[in-house]
C-alpha cells in the first residue's frame, strides 16, 4: 500500500488525481442504448434488461401486490429506524422552503418576490445491485415531495428473481412514490429521456448510478434533457490532527472505499505517526470486511499525505474539492471557517461520514469529481422552477421609470425607451389635472 506521500514532495496534487476512465468505448455503447430505446422504445427497453440484467420482464411498473409484499419482508426495527432518519431528512430540508413568496419592495412602488412552481415530472433513479440504495430514495423523494412535484417516477434495476429490493418499495412508499419501474441501467436514463410506451418522459433526472448511468445522463444532458449534476465516483477527504483517534480514521476512510472499486479516499494530516498509525488500522479493519476486494482497488488509488500543517491540509482540500470533507481536529468549527469547496462537511471526531449517509438531515446526493467548486448538493431548490415576479403601482413606475429610459437610452433600445415614456407621460399628464 505505497500511498504516503508529504507536501516536501513536488506537485503533491498530481499524486491524488481522481482516477479516469477510458471513456471511447464507454460513450459508444451508451449512445447505441439511447439510440435504440428512443427509436424502438419498450422493445429495446425489454431486450436490453434481458442483455444486461439477465431479466426477462413483460411489465416493467411495480404493482401494489409488491409494495405490500416489500413491507412484509422489513423488520419492525428496520422500518423505525427508517421513520427516523425519514423525520430528520424531511426536517432539514423543510427549512429551505421558507422564503417561498417572500415579497420585497426594491423602490417605492415596485413590489418583487419569487415563486416555486414544482417540476411536473421527476425521474429518479436508484442503484439496485450489490448494495441497493434506499436511503438515496429518502435524500430525492422527500424535497420532491417538499416541493410538491406532482409525479415522480422511480426507475431501479430488477434483481434475479424479477423483483425489487424490499427496502427500496418500502422507502419509495414511506416518500410518496407510488411509480416504479424494474429498469436499470443506460436504458432507463433513455426511457425517462425520450419516454416509451409505458413510460413517461420526465422533465428532470436526478440520481447516481455506474458508469454506464452515469455517462447515459451526460449524453442526454447534452441533447437538451435537464440532470441533477455532473457526477463521477463518490470520495472522502479527511483533515486530522493528534486529537483524532487513528481507528476512526480508518473506519471512516474504508467507509466509503467500500462504495465501488473507483472511490478515492484521502487523509491529510500534520502527524506522520497518525497517518501510519491510521494506515495499520485499515489494514486490520479490512480484513473481515465483506467488500473487501472493492476497498483494496480503491486503496490503490488513495493517498496519506503528510502536511506542513492543518492550514496546508485544508488548502490542499480546497483545490481538491471533496465531495465529502471529514475534519476530524481539535478545534474543528474554526478550520472550517476556510473551507471553501467541499459537498458536505463533517465536524468533529463523532461526526462519521454514515450520518450524512443515512440519517442527519442534509443531502448526501453531492456534486464529485472537483465539482463543488462550482456545484451544490441536491436541495428542495432542484426540484422547482423559480419564477420571478414584480408589480409596480403608479408611484412605483413615477419612480422608477426615468432611471429606466435612462438605462436603455445607453443600450440604443429605443423602444424600451418608449415602452417607459409613454406610461409616463400619460401619468405626468393625469397628475396635472
Amino acid at each position: 500500500m505505497d500511498i504516503l506521500f508529504t507536501t516536501r514532495e513536488p506537485d503533491i496534487l498530481a499524486k491524488i488525481q481522481r482516477p479516469v476512465e477510458n471513456l471511447v468505448e464507454l460513450e459508444e455503447r451508451v449512445a447505441f442504448v439511447l439510440r435504440e430505446v428512443r427509436r424502438r422504445g419498450d422493445q429495446a427497453v425489454r431486450e436490453f434488461t434481458r442483455q444486461f440484467d439477465r431479466m426477462d420482464l413483460t411489465d416493467f411498473k411495480v404493482s401494489n401486490a409488491e409494495f405490500e409484499e416489500a413491507e412484509h419482508q422489513l423488520s419492525p426495527r428496520f422500518r423505525e429506524a427508517l421513520a427516523t432518519a425519514e423525520r430528520n431528512i424531511r426536517l432539514f430540508h423543510q427549512t429551505q422552503w421558507r422564503a417561498n413568496g417572500q415579497e420585497v419592495e426594491t423602490t417605492p412602488g415596485i413590489t418583487c418576490w419569487r415563486q416555486a412552481v414544482p417540476i411536473e415530472k421527476i425521474g429518479i433513479y436508484i442503484p439496485g445491485g450489490s448494495a441497493p440504495l434506499f436511503s438515496t430514495v429518502l435524500m430525492l423523494g422527500i424535497p420532491a415531495s417538499i416541493a410538491g412535484c406532482p409525479n415522480v417516477y422511480l426507475f431501479t434495476p430488477p434483481r434475479k428473481d424479477g423483483t425489487v429490493h424490499p427496502a427500496i418499495l418500502y422507502t419509495a412508499r414511506l416518500t410518496g412514490i407510488t411509480h416504479v419501474f424494474k429498469i436499470g441501467g443506460a436504458q432507463a436514463i433513455a426511457a425517462m429521456a425520450f419516454g416509451t410506451e409505458t413510460v413517461p418522459k420526465v422533465d428532470k433526472i436526478f440520481g447516481p448510478g455506474n458508469a454506464f448511468v452515469t455517462e447515459a445522463k451526460r449524453q442526454v444532458a447534452a441533447m437538451g434533457v435537464s440532470i441533477d449534476m455532473p457526477a463521477g465516483p463518490s470520495e472522502v477527504f479527511i483533515i486530522a490532527d493528534e486529537s483524532a483517534p487513528a481507528e476512526y480514521i480508518a473506519a471512516d476512510l474504508l467507509a466509503q472505499a467500500e462504495h465501488s472499486e473507483e472511490s478515492q479516499v484521502i487523509l491529510a494530516t500534520p502527524s506522520e505517526s497518525l497517518a501510519r498509525r491510521t494506515i495499520a488500522e485499515v489494514r486490520l479493519q479490512m480484513r473481515d470486511l465483506p467488500r473487501k476486494n472493492i476497498v483494496e482497488k480503491s486503496l490503490e488509488q488513495s493517498a496519506f499525505i503528510v502536511t506542513r500543517s492543518l492550514s496546508e491540509a485544508l488548502d490542499i482540500a480546497n483545490q481538491y474539492a471533496p465531495e465529502h470533507l471529514i475534519l476530524m481536529v481539535e478545534r474543528p468549527r474554526k478550520l472550517a471557517e476556510g473551507v471553501r469547496n467541499a459537498g458536505s462537511v463533517f465536524l468533529g471526531n463523532y461526526t462519521p461520514e454514515a450520518l450524512g449517509d443515512y440519517a442527519s438531515g442534509p443531502n448526501h446526493v453531492l456534486p464529485t469529481y472537483g465539482f463543488t467548486r462550482a456545484y451544490s448538493g441536491i436541495s428542495v431548490d432542484d426540484f422547482v422552477k423559480w419564477i420571478y415576479f414584480q408589480k409596480a403601482t403608479e408611484d412605483g413606475l413615477l419612480n422608477l421609470g426615468p432611471v429606466v429610459e435612462e438605462l436603455a437610452r445607453e443600450e440604443k433600445l429605443e423602444a424600451h425607451v418608449r415602452s417607459v415614456a409613454i406610461r409616463l407621460k400619460k401619468l405626468k399628464k393625469r397628475k396635472r389635472r
